[in-house]
Formats: structure tokens, C-alpha cells, sequence
């Protein structure tokens, strides 16, 4: 029942905001109460984001709570599946603050074209897209149809520093 509710607001959430009215990404994204941090810097040798023609491929992101702490855990162990749902919604919350810092304004974003997340999850555990629902839905309300995207969703034995989650993003832009 709690799953059903849960979905429930999340579809209804996303159909009030989803439909975008000519309104910006960013204008959306003050509707929806989110401010974006400047982009991380990496951990490791990687850059965030790399520009080749029209496309931006983001590197993975992982999901940061807005006092920096992670997300960590494994799904279907340590985390439900609402759970899981969140942290994918912060890590796409890290992803468009990285796109934004790469092109100063949201506008500039063509489309979506791909989502690839990886989500830390127990052998047995089986809802990895409805996790990855997390990162698509915020992505759809804030973008609209240019938000539309591919995906993958995977299920990993672990991921770096034990996050939740992991999401990277392609992305065409002006």
C-alpha cells in the first residue's frame, strides 16, 4: 500500500509539474523549491563534464543530501526502493547543477538523450527502473519534452563509496 501511494504522488507530481508551459528549466526548477550547487569537482582523475560537437557527456554522479552528506547503502538491504527513488532524485539534482555550471543557462539544453544509472542493489533485489524514476521524473518536470531521454537502469554489486546510487547523463545542447 505505501508503494502504491508513494507512485501515486510521484505520477501526480509529475503530471502538475511536468507540463512546462514555455517555462524555463530554470524558472521550473524555483517552482519545484530546488537550488542548484555549483558543480562538484571530481574525486579522481575525470573531468565532470566533457563537450565533443553538440553533445555533453556528464561523468557519474552520486547522490548528496544538501548538507554534502551521501546517500550510501545497498537497495533491497539497507535502503527501500522510495528510498532509492530519492537519492536518484539527488543525483539528478547534482547532474543539472553540473550541466548548468558547463552552459550557464538551461535553455541551451536541446534534449536529454540518454540516462544511464546504476543503482548498489542486494543480488535478489529487482527494482532497479523504479529507482532510476527518481533521476527521469525530475529530468521530464524540469526539461519537459527535451527531457525525454533513453536509459539504462542496472543493478551493481557496489558502487564508489558505497553509494546508493551512480547516474550519468548525454546531453545535446546548442
Amino acid at each position: 500500500m505505501k508503494k502504491r501511494i508513494f507512485a501515486s504522488a510521484c505520477l501526480a507530481l509529475s503530471c502538475l509539474v511536468g507540463s512546462t508551459n514555455g517555462a524555463s528549466p530554470e524558472s521550473r526548477l524555483q517552482a519545484l523549491d530546488i537550488t542548484l550547487a555549483q558543480g562538484n569537482a571530481p574525486v579522481a582523475n575525470y573531468v565532470s563534464a566533457v563537450r565533443t560537437g553538440n553533445l555533453i557527456f556528464l561523468a557519474g554522479h552520486l547522490p548528496k543530501r544538501e548538507d554534502g552528506s551521501l546517500v550510501t547503502g545497498k537497495l533491497g538491504q539497507d535502503l527501500s526502493t522510495e528510498e532509492g527513488y530519492t537519492a536518484a532524485r539527488l543525483t539528478a539534482i547534482a547532474l543539472i547543477g553540473t550541466l548548468k555550471s558547463e552552459l550557464g543557462e538551461l535553455g541551451k539544453v536541446k534534449r536529454i538523450v540518454k540516462v544511464s544509472g546504476m543503482v548498489n542493489a542486494s543480488a535478489d533485489y529487482t527494482e532497479h527502473s523504479k529507482v532510476i524514476n527518481g533521476c527521469s521524473d525530475l529530468i521530464v518536470d524540469v526539461f519537459g519534452d527535451r527531457g525525454r531521454h533513453a536509459r539504462v537502469a542496472c543493478g551493481y554489486s557496489s558502487l564508489p563509496l558505497n553509494a546508493a546510487v551512480e547516474i550519468d547523463l548525454i546531453v545535446e545542447v546548442e
